[in-house]
C-alpha cells in the first residue's frame, strides 16, 4: 500500500514530506488564460480556417458524436501520461453521453469523417475549465490540437467566457507547448510525493 500527496511545488510542507520518506513519483502545471474584453480573436480564426483549408472539419459537437468521442477516448486513453494528480480514467459509454447532460462543451476535428480530435470544457459564468483533450496518433503535430482548441476559445469567449484554465502532466511536453501558443500562463506546478507503507500480514 502507499500514501499520496498531491502539494503545489511551493508548498511549505514538501520538504516535511521528503523528511517523512516521501519521494517525487510525478509533477504537473496548471495555467490560465485571461482575455480582456477588447480582446482580438483574429489568431485563433486564423489557426481554424488553416486546418478547413487542408479539408479537415472543425466544429463544435453535439451529443450525436457521443459514440465516436468514445471511440476516440478509447484510442487514445493508453497516451495520456500517468500522474497521481493527472490520471485520466478509461471512460465508459454512458460517462461520454453525460458530457453533454452535465452541461460540457465539446469540440472536435472531422477527417473523411472520422473523429480525429476533441476538447472538452466545463463552463461556469465566464470562467471554464478544460476536462480533456486527445488527438488520435495519426494526427498528432498537424495542427488538430491547435485549431480545435482555437475554435474552442473562440467560440466560448463569443459567448462570454473571459477565463480559461487547464492542466496536464509536466511529461506531456506537447500539452504544454499547445497552451502557451494558445496564450495561457502555467501559474501552478504541483508534484505528487508517494510513501511506501506497511501492509497488512
Amino acid at each position: 500500500m502507499s500514501d499520496t500527496q498531491i502539494l503545489r511545488q511551493d508548498d511549505p510542507r514538501v520538504p516535511e514530506l521528503l523528511a517523512q520518506g516521501y519521494r517525487l513519483v510525478g509533477e504537473s502545471w496548471g495555467a490560465t488564460l485571461r482575455l480582456p474584453a477588447d480582446v482580438d480573436l483574429s489568431s485563433y480564426t486564423a489557426r481554424v480556417d488553416a486546418l478547413r483549408a487542408r479539408g479537415i472539419g472543425v466544429r463544435e459537437l453535439d451529443d450525436a458524436f457521443a459514440v465516436a468521442l468514445y471511440e476516440l477516448e478509447v484510442a487514445t486513453n493508453p497516451d495520456y501520461p500517468f500522474t497521481p494528480a493527472t490520471h485520466q480514467a478509461l471512460p465508459t459509454r454512458a460517462s461520454i453521453r453525460a458530457l453533454w447532460a452535465d452541461g460540457k462543451r465539446v469540440f472536435g476535428a472531422i477527417d473523411d469523417g472520422m473523429l480525429v480530435g476533441a476538447i472538452v470544457w466545463t463552463p461556469a459564468g465566464d470562467l471554464v475549465d478544460n476536462d480533456f483533450a486527445s488527438v488520435r496518433a495519426s494526427h498528432r503535430g498537424s495542427g488538430v490540437a491547435s485549431a480545435i482548441a482555437a475554435l474552442s476559445i473562440v467560440t466560448l469567449a463569443e459567448d462570454g467566457a473571459r477565463t480559461f484554465t487547464a492542466g496536464g502532466a509536466a511529461v506531456n511536453a506537447a500539452s504544454l507547448a499547445l497552451v502557451r501558443a494558445a496564450g495561457f500562463e502555467v501559474d501552478e506546478r504541483w508534484g505528487s510525493y508517494v510513501r511506501a507503507r506497511a501492509g497488512r500480514h
